[in-house]
């Protein structure tokens, strides 16, 4: 793995982004089922005990059978909600009727946050996840080094009648691309997490709300991550359990990997290293993966 000379970069590149988030899942036929025929991803391979799903050949979610698992104990570390980023409101109209007619039951909330309008619902295992869609750039506010974001009244009815296309209804933006966004965790401490994201794997902070949450991204988007204690407070390391399985990072070049790694080590981080994928894990047992994005 080739690395620039020099001193060691202490921000992570800027145009790193999210790869497929992996769960680990009880029922993998229902579970198949609710992203495909609910959320309206496509199944884009399927391999014995894995599903995996995107849109237009983007990787989301892998779905991982493992039914010996149970469900993590209550206020446990692990995750809050993974958010798929649709490029259109019409695609997350469509996304969202769907939610509607066939599984009204998951859904639990809506708002509108300034940089971006998002729905939240809660899949038939209890992850949680987020549908949202972003304003342009141009239209985000920076403050003293953070992001300008709220938590605003956003009627889903409303943003239906707004959005909800003839051409979404008959199923014509189901091959709209579609991404993960970012992934929102639950920790035990905000100090640790900022320690581990913003020092050792190198994001920066784009929100620090106390000593309740903080969200960190590279190259000035809104976040990449999040982590927060609103129901886990004082958790410590996961264990064996139902739910978030990894979170893959993708780096846009080899260089900007091998920099990721030379933190890891300055750290002590312990760091699995195949030769594409380096796999190491944040101070509640969370795993993450960082790969190079495939050109």
């Amino acid at each position: 793995m080739n690395t620039k000379s020099g001193a060691r970069p202490s921000r992570i590149a800027a145009d790193t982004a999210m790869g497929p988030v992996t769960l680990r899942v009880g029922d993998l036929d229902a579970m198949t089922r609710f992203y495909r025929d609910v959320i309206t991803l496509q199944v884009l391979r399927a391999e014995g005990d894995e599903v995996t799903l995107g849109r237009a050949g983007h990787e989301i979610l892998v779905l991982q059978h493992s039914p010996g698992l149970r469900a993590a104990p209550p206020r446990s570390a692990g995750l809050y909600h993974v958010a798929i980023l649709f490029e259109s409101q019409s695609a997350l109209a469509a996304s969202l009727y769907s939610v509607a007619r066939n599984a009204p039951g998951t859904f639990t909330g809506s708002a509108d946050h300034i940089v971006s309008k998002a729905f939240y619902l809660t899949d038939p295992e209890g992850n949680g996840v987020e549908l949202y869609w972003d304003r342009a750039r141009t239209e985000w506010s920076w403050v003293h080094g953070q992001i300008e974001m709220a938590t605003l009244a956003l009627d889903p009815n409303e943003f239906l009648r707004a959005h909800l296309t003839e051409d979404a209804l008959a199923g014509s933006t189901a091959g709209d691309p579609a991404s993960v966004g970012h992934v929102h965790l639950s920790v035990g401490d905000v100090d640790t997490a900022q320690e581990f994201y913003v020092d050792r794997l190198g994001f920066d902070t784009t929100i620090r709300l106390g000593d309740q949450a903080l969200f960190v991204s590279a190259g000035g988007y809104h976040h990449h991550m999040a982590m927060n204690v609103w129901g886990s407070r004082g958790a410590g390391r996961r264990g064996p359990a139902l739910g978030l399985g990894r979170i893959d990072l993708s780096l846009p070049h080899a260089d900007a990997l091998g920099e990721l790694t030379q933190r890891l080590d300055h750290y002590a981080t312990p760091v699995r290293d195949d030769g594409r994928t380096i796999s190491f894990e944040d101070p509640w047992g969370n795993a993450l993966h960082a790969t190079v994005a495939e050109t």
